[in-house]
């Protein structure tokens, strides 16, 4: 009787078991330990809003498909940034906000990112493992 009863409760249960990741995809990420005050939800709007994806791909953001720089994908599991600095929060923190200052000539444009805006699209990219 058991087995009947499974049987009659799977196809009813599937559909809602299988809607739960979904669900659960509309939640911001929670701040990587790198960048532990940074808002990931807010930084990949701001990845947006400075047009990073003008020159960069970048996983997660819309029209983030550029073919200049680098894509950033798994940009959390590299070992460095630009080939200049350890991959940390606070040195890509310094980066996005001077890239001048860290490798004179590179062709990164100083966009004027605020020290705010530069933490949380940091936090965005190391969710990117």
């Amino acid at each position: 009787m058991s087995v009947n009863r499974a049987r009659w409760i799977w196809p009813l249960a599937a559909p809602a078991a299988l809607a739960l990741p979904q669900g659960c995809a509309t939640i911001s990420p929670s701040p990587p330990t790198e960048v532990p005050d940074g808002d990931p939800g807010r930084g990949a709007t701001l990845i947006t809003r400075y047009g990073c994806g003008a020159c960069h791909t970048v996983p997660g953001v819309n029209g983030a498909d550029g073919l200049v720089g680098p894509p950033l994908t798994r940009f959390g599991s590299r070992s460095y940034i630009a080939g200049e600095l350890v991959n940390s929060g606070p040195n890509l923190q310094r980066w996005i906000q001077d890239p001048q200052a860290v490798e004179p000539g590179t062709a990164m444009p100083d966009l004027h990112v605020t020290p705010q805006d530069a933490q949380d699209i940091a936090a965005y990219l190391f969710t990117l493992d």
